[in-house]
Protein backbone atom coordinates (compact mmCIF):
# COMPACT_ATOMS: atom_id res chain seq x y z
CA UNK A 1 0.00 0.00 0.00
CA UNK A 2 2.82 2.53 1.03
CA UNK A 3 4.94 1.44 -2.25
CA UNK A 4 1.52 2.22 -4.48
CA UNK A 5 1.23 5.66 -3.00
CA UNK A 6 4.96 6.50 -3.26
CA UNK A 7 4.80 5.75 -7.04
CA UNK A 8 1.99 7.74 -7.47
CA UNK A 9 3.75 10.49 -5.92
CA UNK A 10 6.48 10.24 -7.18
CA UNK A 11 6.02 9.82 -10.85
CA UNK A 12 5.10 13.88 -10.31
CA UNK A 13 1.86 13.42 -12.08
CA UNK A 14 -0.07 14.94 -8.72
CA UNK A 15 -0.40 18.38 -8.92
CA UNK A 16 1.42 20.21 -5.81
CA UNK A 17 -1.79 21.69 -4.61
CA UNK A 18 -3.29 18.24 -4.00
CA UNK A 19 0.06 17.37 -2.15
CA UNK A 20 -0.03 20.41 -0.22
CA UNK A 21 -3.57 19.72 1.29
CA UNK A 22 -2.97 15.77 1.62
CA UNK A 23 0.15 16.66 3.46
CA UNK A 24 -2.01 18.57 6.06
CA UNK A 25 -5.41 16.75 6.08
CA UNK A 26 -3.00 13.88 7.02
CA UNK A 27 -1.35 15.94 9.50
CA UNK A 28 -4.32 16.74 11.27
CA UNK A 29 -5.93 13.21 11.11
CA UNK A 30 -2.36 12.16 12.85
CA UNK A 31 -2.79 14.76 15.80
CA UNK A 32 -6.17 13.11 16.03
CA UNK A 33 -4.92 9.59 16.34
CA UNK A 34 -2.15 10.84 18.84
CA UNK A 35 -4.19 12.12 21.37
CA UNK A 36 -6.66 8.35 20.99
CA UNK A 37 -2.90 7.29 21.61
CA UNK A 38 -2.05 9.41 24.66
CA UNK A 39 -5.38 8.86 26.16
CA UNK A 40 -4.75 5.05 26.07
CA UNK A 41 -1.46 5.41 27.30
CA UNK A 42 -2.97 7.40 30.20
CA UNK A 43 -5.44 4.55 31.04
CA UNK A 44 -3.00 1.74 30.34
CA UNK A 45 -1.03 4.04 33.41
CA UNK A 46 -3.74 4.29 35.59
CA UNK A 47 -4.44 0.49 35.92
CA UNK A 48 -0.88 -0.26 35.66
CA UNK A 49 -1.53 -2.78 32.42
CA UNK A 50 2.63 -2.07 32.18
CA UNK A 51 3.52 -4.33 36.05
CA UNK A 52 2.17 -7.87 34.47
CA UNK A 53 5.00 -7.75 31.76
CA UNK A 54 7.53 -6.86 34.73
CA UNK A 55 8.25 -3.26 33.37
CA UNK A 56 9.33 -0.86 35.76
CA UNK A 57 6.95 2.17 34.46
CA UNK A 58 4.51 2.72 32.10
CA UNK A 59 7.31 4.53 30.01
CA UNK A 60 9.25 1.44 30.05
CA UNK A 61 6.56 -0.85 28.75
CA UNK A 62 5.83 1.97 25.92
CA UNK A 63 9.65 2.52 24.96
CA UNK A 64 9.80 -1.46 25.07
CA UNK A 65 6.38 -2.04 22.95
CA UNK A 66 5.95 0.40 20.73
CA UNK A 67 9.52 1.07 19.67
CA UNK A 68 10.37 4.42 21.08
CA UNK A 69 13.62 5.78 22.90
CA UNK A 70 13.46 5.71 26.82
CA UNK A 71 13.42 9.86 27.06
CA UNK A 72 10.72 10.52 24.45
CA UNK A 73 8.92 7.36 26.48
CA UNK A 74 8.71 9.04 29.37
CA UNK A 75 7.35 12.43 28.11
CA UNK A 76 4.81 10.84 26.15
CA UNK A 77 3.82 9.33 29.21
CA UNK A 78 3.83 12.81 31.27
CA UNK A 79 1.89 14.37 28.21
CA UNK A 80 -0.74 11.69 28.53
CA UNK A 81 -1.15 12.03 32.80
CA UNK A 82 -1.08 16.11 32.01
CA UNK A 83 -4.06 15.75 29.49
CA UNK A 84 -6.66 13.96 31.75
CA UNK A 85 -6.48 17.31 33.76
CA UNK A 86 -7.17 19.21 30.42
CA UNK A 87 -10.64 18.31 28.85
CA UNK A 88 -10.78 21.50 26.03
CA UNK A 89 -7.23 21.00 25.19
CA UNK A 90 -8.17 17.58 24.76
CA UNK A 91 -11.10 17.72 22.83
CA UNK A 92 -9.26 20.00 20.57
CA UNK A 93 -6.53 17.83 20.19
CA UNK A 94 -8.72 15.42 19.22
CA UNK A 95 -9.92 17.25 16.62
CA UNK A 96 -6.56 17.47 15.07
CA UNK A 97 -6.80 21.30 16.01
CA UNK A 98 -3.28 21.05 17.88
CA UNK A 99 -0.43 19.21 17.51
CA UNK A 100 1.64 17.60 19.87
CA UNK A 101 4.33 20.03 20.16
CA UNK A 102 1.78 21.86 21.06
CA UNK A 103 0.12 20.10 23.26
CA UNK A 104 3.30 19.53 24.98
CA UNK A 105 4.23 22.98 25.60
CA UNK A 106 1.01 23.23 27.10
CA UNK A 107 1.33 20.39 29.94
CA UNK A 108 4.45 22.58 30.67
CA UNK A 109 2.33 25.15 32.18
CA UNK A 110 1.95 24.78 35.74
CA UNK A 111 -1.34 26.14 37.67
CA UNK A 112 -2.84 26.54 34.29
CA UNK A 113 -6.31 28.69 35.50
CA UNK A 114 -7.94 29.30 32.35
CA UNK A 115 -7.84 26.41 30.48
CA UNK A 116 -9.93 28.45 27.51
CA UNK A 117 -7.81 31.29 27.19
CA UNK A 118 -4.96 28.97 26.72
CA UNK A 119 -6.29 27.09 24.26
CA UNK A 120 -7.02 29.93 22.39
CA UNK A 121 -3.62 31.17 22.13
CA UNK A 122 -2.37 28.03 21.14
CA UNK A 123 -4.41 27.80 18.31
CA UNK A 124 -3.45 31.61 17.36
CA UNK A 125 0.40 30.82 17.79
CA UNK A 126 2.89 28.83 16.23
CA UNK A 127 4.08 25.78 17.71
CA UNK A 128 7.86 27.63 17.56
CA UNK A 129 6.55 30.52 19.72
CA UNK A 130 3.75 28.62 21.81
CA UNK A 131 7.22 26.92 23.01
CA UNK A 132 9.21 29.99 23.37
CA UNK A 133 6.24 31.79 25.50
CA UNK A 134 5.92 28.72 28.09
CA UNK A 135 9.76 28.64 28.06
CA UNK A 136 9.40 32.62 29.17
CA UNK A 137 6.82 32.05 31.41
CA UNK A 138 9.09 28.82 33.64
CA UNK A 139 11.78 31.09 34.01
CA UNK A 140 9.90 34.18 35.19
CA UNK A 141 8.11 31.42 37.78
CA UNK A 142 11.30 30.26 38.42
CA UNK A 143 12.85 33.80 39.05
CA UNK A 144 9.73 34.36 41.58
CA UNK A 145 10.53 31.12 43.21
CA UNK A 146 13.99 32.63 43.89
CA UNK A 147 13.04 35.92 45.09
CA UNK A 148 10.30 34.26 47.64
CA UNK A 149 13.16 32.14 49.01
CA UNK A 150 11.97 28.56 47.34
CA UNK A 151 15.04 26.60 46.47
CA UNK A 152 16.19 26.63 43.47
CA UNK A 153 16.08 23.55 41.48
CA UNK A 154 19.08 21.13 40.68
CA UNK A 155 19.36 18.09 38.32
CA UNK A 156 22.12 15.94 37.29
CA UNK A 157 22.22 13.89 33.46
CA UNK A 158 24.24 12.52 31.48
CA UNK A 159 24.16 10.52 28.16
CA UNK A 160 27.08 9.48 25.49
CA UNK A 161 27.33 11.16 22.12
CA UNK A 162 27.28 8.60 19.09
CA UNK A 163 31.46 8.24 19.42
CA UNK A 164 31.15 6.92 22.85
CA UNK A 165 31.92 10.69 25.07
CA UNK A 166 30.31 11.21 28.09
CA UNK A 167 28.24 14.14 27.61
CA UNK A 168 27.37 15.84 31.06
CA UNK A 169 24.47 18.28 31.98
CA UNK A 170 23.21 19.64 35.09
CA UNK A 171 21.78 22.78 37.13
CA UNK A 172 22.86 23.70 40.84
CA UNK A 173 21.19 26.84 42.73
CA UNK A 174 24.25 29.39 43.15
CA UNK A 175 25.72 28.74 46.41
CA UNK A 176 26.20 24.73 45.59
CA UNK A 177 27.71 25.81 42.63
CA UNK A 178 29.95 27.64 44.20
CA UNK A 179 31.13 24.56 46.46
CA UNK A 180 31.26 22.49 43.05
CA UNK A 181 33.88 25.64 41.61
CA UNK A 182 35.76 25.84 44.65
CA UNK A 183 36.25 22.00 44.35
CA UNK A 184 37.38 21.42 41.10
CA UNK A 185 39.56 24.50 41.20
CA UNK A 186 41.43 22.74 44.54
CA UNK A 187 41.35 19.56 42.61
CA UNK A 188 43.47 21.51 39.62
CA UNK A 189 46.06 22.81 42.00
CA UNK A 190 46.24 19.36 43.75
CA UNK A 191 47.33 18.19 40.37
CA UNK A 192 49.41 20.88 39.64
CA UNK A 193 51.27 20.48 42.54
CA UNK A 194 51.78 16.53 42.03
CA UNK A 195 53.13 17.33 38.45
CA UNK A 196 55.54 20.33 38.40
CA UNK A 197 56.69 17.90 34.64
CA UNK A 198 53.76 19.52 33.25
CA UNK A 199 51.99 22.34 35.30
CA UNK A 200 48.38 22.94 34.70
CA UNK A 201 48.08 27.07 33.63
CA UNK A 202 45.76 29.06 35.58
CA UNK A 203 42.47 30.39 34.79
CA UNK A 204 43.71 33.70 33.36
CA UNK A 205 46.20 31.69 31.50
CA UNK A 206 43.83 28.65 29.51
CA UNK A 207 42.35 29.57 26.33
CA UNK A 208 38.52 28.48 26.13
CA UNK A 209 38.93 28.29 22.65
CA UNK A 210 41.56 25.99 20.55
CA UNK A 211 43.81 27.97 18.39
CA UNK A 212 46.42 27.35 15.79
CA UNK A 213 49.35 26.72 16.88
CA UNK A 214 52.95 27.08 15.12
CA UNK A 215 54.12 23.60 14.93
CA UNK A 216 58.02 24.47 15.38
CA UNK A 217 56.59 26.78 19.21
CA UNK A 218 55.16 23.14 20.08
CA UNK A 219 56.69 21.84 23.11
CA UNK A 220 55.97 18.21 24.47
CA UNK A 221 57.01 19.34 28.80
CA UNK A 222 54.37 22.60 28.04
CA UNK A 223 51.67 21.21 26.45
CA UNK A 224 48.49 24.09 25.59
CA UNK A 225 45.75 22.80 27.86
CA UNK A 226 42.41 24.61 27.65
CA UNK A 227 40.34 25.56 30.39
CA UNK A 228 37.45 23.25 29.57
CA UNK A 229 40.18 19.98 29.62
CA UNK A 230 41.76 21.53 32.82
CA UNK A 231 38.48 21.40 34.66
CA UNK A 232 37.65 17.85 33.33
CA UNK A 233 40.83 16.58 34.36
CA UNK A 234 40.15 18.12 37.77
CA UNK A 235 36.46 16.08 37.87
CA UNK A 236 38.04 12.82 37.05
CA UNK A 237 40.77 13.90 39.68
CA UNK A 238 37.95 14.08 42.17
CA UNK A 239 36.36 10.58 40.94
CA UNK A 240 39.65 9.12 41.44
CA UNK A 241 40.16 10.51 44.71
CA UNK A 242 36.92 9.28 45.85
CA UNK A 243 37.21 6.19 44.07
CA UNK A 244 40.73 5.24 45.67
CA UNK A 245 39.33 6.17 49.34
CA UNK A 246 37.12 3.56 49.32
CA UNK A 247 36.98 0.03 47.65
CA UNK A 248 35.84 1.27 44.35
CA UNK A 249 35.20 -2.45 43.00
CA UNK A 250 32.66 -3.50 45.60
CA UNK A 251 29.80 -5.36 43.45
CA UNK A 252 27.24 -7.35 44.08
CA UNK A 253 26.57 -8.20 47.98
CA UNK A 254 29.45 -6.33 48.44
CA UNK A 255 27.26 -3.05 47.94
CA UNK A 256 25.64 -3.24 51.47
CA UNK A 257 26.77 -4.64 54.74
CA UNK A 258 23.66 -6.58 54.96
CA UNK A 259 24.06 -9.49 56.67
CA UNK A 260 22.24 -12.68 56.53
CA UNK A 261 21.48 -16.29 58.95
CA UNK A 262 20.30 -18.23 56.48
CA UNK A 263 20.66 -22.49 56.58
CA UNK A 264 21.64 -24.68 53.29
CA UNK A 265 18.12 -26.14 53.80
CA UNK A 266 16.15 -23.21 53.27
CA UNK A 267 18.07 -22.38 50.20
CA UNK A 268 18.01 -25.77 48.41
CA UNK A 269 14.24 -26.17 49.12
CA UNK A 270 13.02 -22.05 48.56
CA UNK A 271 10.87 -22.53 51.74
CA UNK A 272 11.51 -21.42 55.45
CA UNK A 273 13.59 -23.68 57.55
CA UNK A 274 14.77 -23.31 60.68
CA UNK A 275 16.98 -20.18 60.27
CA UNK A 276 15.96 -17.49 57.78
CA UNK A 277 16.59 -13.87 59.64
CA UNK A 278 18.74 -10.72 59.35
CA UNK A 279 21.45 -10.26 61.92
CA UNK A 280 18.90 -8.52 64.14
CA UNK A 281 16.85 -10.93 64.54
CA UNK A 282 14.30 -9.83 61.48
CA UNK A 283 12.68 -12.58 59.69
CA UNK A 284 13.78 -13.14 55.92
CA UNK A 285 11.39 -14.68 52.99
CA UNK A 286 13.03 -17.50 52.07
CA UNK A 287 12.82 -16.45 48.12
CA UNK A 288 14.54 -12.62 49.88
CA UNK A 289 17.30 -15.47 51.27
CA UNK A 290 17.63 -16.90 48.07
CA UNK A 291 17.73 -14.00 45.82
CA UNK A 292 20.15 -11.80 48.11
CA UNK A 293 22.51 -15.29 48.21
CA UNK A 294 22.44 -15.44 44.10
CA UNK A 295 25.12 -12.64 44.42
CA UNK A 296 26.81 -12.23 47.60
CA UNK A 297 29.89 -12.66 50.43
CA UNK A 298 29.20 -16.21 51.84
CA UNK A 299 30.50 -17.33 55.14
CA UNK A 300 29.85 -20.79 55.67
CA UNK A 301 29.39 -21.85 59.68
CA UNK A 302 29.46 -25.44 60.76
CA UNK A 303 26.68 -25.72 63.73
CA UNK A 304 25.92 -28.31 66.50
CA UNK A 305 22.93 -27.37 68.21
CA UNK A 306 22.43 -24.03 67.44
CA UNK A 307 26.45 -23.85 68.88
CA UNK A 308 29.16 -22.77 66.03
CA UNK A 309 31.98 -25.48 65.84
CA UNK A 310 33.68 -24.01 62.82
CA UNK A 311 33.89 -20.65 60.69
CA UNK A 312 34.86 -20.58 57.09
CA UNK A 313 37.19 -17.73 54.98
CA UNK A 314 34.65 -15.31 53.07
CA UNK A 315 33.96 -15.88 49.94
CA UNK A 316 32.38 -14.56 46.76
CA UNK A 317 29.56 -16.45 44.77
CA UNK A 318 30.82 -15.21 41.86
CA UNK A 319 34.57 -14.58 41.44
CA UNK A 320 35.65 -11.21 40.20
CA UNK A 321 36.98 -12.92 36.68
CA UNK A 322 33.81 -14.25 36.16
CA UNK A 323 31.95 -11.05 36.77
CA UNK A 324 34.24 -9.58 34.19
CA UNK A 325 33.26 -11.70 31.88
CA UNK A 326 29.42 -11.91 32.64
CA UNK A 327 29.44 -8.05 32.76
CA UNK A 328 31.12 -8.36 28.73
CA UNK A 329 28.65 -10.36 27.54
CA UNK A 330 25.52 -9.02 29.04
CA UNK A 331 26.54 -5.56 29.84
CA UNK A 332 23.35 -5.19 31.19
CA UNK A 333 20.21 -6.10 32.86
CA UNK A 334 18.34 -8.45 30.59
CA UNK A 335 15.10 -8.75 30.64
CA UNK A 336 13.37 -7.57 27.61
CA UNK A 337 12.65 -3.76 26.74
CA UNK A 338 14.99 -2.81 30.24
CA UNK A 339 18.16 -1.12 29.63
CA UNK A 340 19.27 -0.67 33.29
CA UNK A 341 23.61 -0.59 33.65
CA UNK A 342 24.23 0.66 36.65
CA UNK A 343 23.33 -1.38 40.07
CA UNK A 344 22.92 -4.61 38.45
CA UNK A 345 23.10 -7.98 40.01
CA UNK A 346 24.43 -11.73 38.88
CA UNK A 347 21.31 -14.06 39.02
CA UNK A 348 21.87 -18.22 38.70
CA UNK A 349 19.40 -19.80 36.82
CA UNK A 350 19.18 -22.69 39.12
CA UNK A 351 20.81 -21.68 41.90
CA UNK A 352 23.94 -22.79 43.48
CA UNK A 353 22.14 -24.15 46.64
CA UNK A 354 20.34 -26.55 44.43
CA UNK A 355 23.40 -27.48 42.57
CA UNK A 356 23.94 -25.05 39.93
CA UNK A 357 27.07 -24.52 38.47
CA UNK A 358 28.66 -20.72 38.32
CA UNK A 359 29.49 -20.38 35.16
CA UNK A 360 28.59 -18.51 32.29
CA UNK A 361 26.40 -21.18 31.02
CA UNK A 362 24.17 -20.44 34.44
CA UNK A 363 24.61 -16.55 34.93
CA UNK A 364 22.56 -13.53 34.10
CA UNK A 365 22.94 -10.06 34.38
CA UNK A 366 19.64 -8.45 35.96
CA UNK A 367 18.68 -5.72 37.25
CA UNK A 368 17.52 -5.52 40.86
CA UNK A 369 13.95 -4.83 40.17
CA UNK A 370 13.78 -7.95 37.25
CA UNK A 371 15.79 -9.82 39.71
CA UNK A 372 13.26 -9.36 42.85
CA UNK A 373 10.70 -10.43 40.01
CA UNK A 374 12.18 -13.78 39.29
CA UNK A 375 12.63 -14.30 42.84
CA UNK A 376 9.38 -12.86 44.60
CA UNK A 377 7.35 -12.09 41.80
CA UNK A 378 6.31 -15.63 40.29
CA UNK A 379 8.23 -14.34 36.99
CA UNK A 380 10.49 -17.66 35.59
CA UNK A 381 13.55 -17.89 33.42
CA UNK A 382 15.03 -20.44 31.22
CA UNK A 383 18.52 -20.69 30.13
CA UNK A 384 19.29 -22.20 26.40
CA UNK A 385 22.99 -22.76 27.56
CA UNK A 386 24.40 -20.64 24.73
CA UNK A 387 23.36 -17.70 26.12
CA UNK A 388 19.90 -16.82 25.11
CA UNK A 389 17.68 -16.89 27.71
CA UNK A 390 13.82 -16.92 27.89
CA UNK A 391 11.78 -15.11 30.50
CA UNK A 392 8.06 -15.51 31.01
CA UNK A 393 5.18 -13.90 33.24
CA UNK A 394 3.55 -15.66 35.94
CA UNK A 395 0.42 -17.07 33.92
CA UNK A 396 3.67 -19.05 31.87
CA UNK A 397 3.05 -16.08 28.47
CA UNK A 398 6.43 -15.74 27.05
CA UNK A 399 7.99 -12.71 27.11
CA UNK A 400 9.24 -12.05 23.49
CA UNK A 401 12.63 -9.68 23.27
CA UNK A 402 11.55 -7.22 20.80
CA UNK A 403 8.12 -7.50 20.49
CA UNK A 404 6.50 -8.06 16.55
CA UNK A 405 5.00 -4.45 15.96
CA UNK A 406 1.28 -4.32 14.38
CA UNK A 407 1.51 -3.77 11.01
CA UNK A 408 0.15 0.10 10.22
CA UNK A 409 -2.05 1.77 7.43
CA UNK A 410 -2.91 5.31 6.68
CA UNK A 411 -6.71 3.84 7.08
CA UNK A 412 -6.38 3.63 10.76
CA UNK A 413 -5.60 7.86 11.26
CA UNK A 414 -8.60 8.00 9.12
CA UNK A 415 -11.14 7.04 11.92
CA UNK A 416 -12.51 10.68 12.54
CA UNK A 417 -13.74 13.33 10.06
CA UNK A 418 -11.10 16.00 10.70
CA UNK A 419 -11.12 19.01 8.40
CA UNK A 420 -8.38 19.15 6.40
CA UNK A 421 -7.25 22.56 7.56
CA UNK A 422 -7.90 21.61 11.30
CA UNK A 423 -4.13 21.59 12.55
CA UNK A 424 -2.95 25.01 10.90
CA UNK A 425 -2.53 27.97 12.98
CA UNK A 426 -4.90 30.78 13.29
CA UNK A 427 -2.24 33.15 13.13
CA UNK A 428 0.15 33.49 9.81
CA UNK A 429 3.23 33.56 12.02
CA UNK A 430 3.38 37.08 12.36
CA UNK A 431 6.69 38.69 14.80
CA UNK A 432 5.19 37.98 18.56
CA UNK A 433 5.84 40.20 21.27
CA UNK A 434 7.51 38.13 24.06
CA UNK A 435 7.15 40.72 26.63
CA UNK A 436 3.32 40.57 26.40
CA UNK A 437 2.71 37.50 25.55
CA UNK A 438 4.75 36.21 29.32
CA UNK A 439 2.57 39.17 30.88
CA UNK A 440 -1.22 37.79 29.44
CA UNK A 441 0.44 33.66 30.17
CA UNK A 442 0.91 34.97 34.05
CA UNK A 443 -2.76 35.94 34.05
CA UNK A 444 -3.54 32.43 32.64
CA UNK A 445 -1.00 30.47 34.97
CA UNK A 446 -0.41 33.07 37.85
CA UNK A 447 2.53 32.47 40.02
CA UNK A 448 1.68 30.45 43.27
CA UNK A 449 1.21 32.99 46.44
CA UNK A 450 4.49 33.25 48.65
CA UNK A 451 2.53 30.62 51.02
CA UNK A 452 2.63 27.76 48.75
CA UNK A 453 6.36 27.93 48.74
CA UNK A 454 8.35 25.84 50.78
CA UNK A 455 11.28 28.27 52.09
CA UNK A 456 14.66 27.53 51.41
CA UNK A 457 17.39 25.76 53.57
Amino acid sequence: MCSQVIDEVADGTVPIEALEEEICALASHIHAATCRWLCLVAEFDRREGWASWGARSCAHWVSWRCGIAPVSAREHVRVARRLVELPDVRAAFARGELSYSKVRAITRVEGLEREADMLSLARHATAAQLERLVRAHRGVLAVERAARGARAERWLTWDHDDDGSLLIHGRLPAEEGAVLIAALEAARDRMTAASAEAPTADDDELVDEPFEQDPRAASAEAPTTSAGEARADALLYMADALLAGSDGTRTGGDRYQVVVHVDTATLRAGERGATCELDDGMPLAAETARRLACDASLVRILERDGRPLSVGRKTRAIPPALRRALAARDRGCRFPGCTARHHIDAHHVEHWACGGETSLRNLVQLCRHHHRLLHEGGYAIHSHGDGRVTFRRPDGRRIPDCPAAARGHTAAVHTRRIRPEACLSLSHGERMDLDLGVDWMLTLAPPPPATAIAPGI
